[in-house]
């Protein structure tokens, strides 16, 4: 599966932005999804995932409340609506579909989130 991000851009904080990972293939449905980021000089760390029916959900303490993971298998797309967003959120954001390894081994090229204060 190919996966394209976007919807990253610069905001102010207490912004909000969406971001999509559209994903290419026919099988984009049995994927748990998950969205990543990677701020300048840090690991990248796990945001947020939702499996495949959209029944379980979760997230990073850090973006509880302000962020949401959603779907759409008719239009092969996973969201990440953001709100309130911090100067801390900036990152590169990356969605990922996590194979049935339990491995995310599929990555989208990444879409910069810029959030100034």
């Amino acid at each position: 599966v190919q996966l394209q991000a976007s919807g990253g851009g610069l905001v102010q904080a207490g912004d909000s932005l969406r971001l999509s990972c559209a994903a290419s293939g026919r099988t984009f449905s049995k994927y748990t999804m998950g969205w990543f980021r990677q701020a300048p000089g840090k690991d990248r760390e796990f945001v947020a995932s939702i499996n495949s029916g959209g029944s379980r959900i979760g997230y990073a303490d850090s973006v509880k409340g302000r962020f949401f993971i959603s779907r759409d298998n008719a239009k092969n797309t996973v969201y990440l609506q953001m709100y309130s967003l911090k100067p801390e959120d900036t990152a590169v954001y990356y969605c990922a579909a996590q194979t049935s390894s339990g491995l995310y081994e599929y990555w989208g090229q990444g879409t910069q989130v810029t959030v100034s204060s």
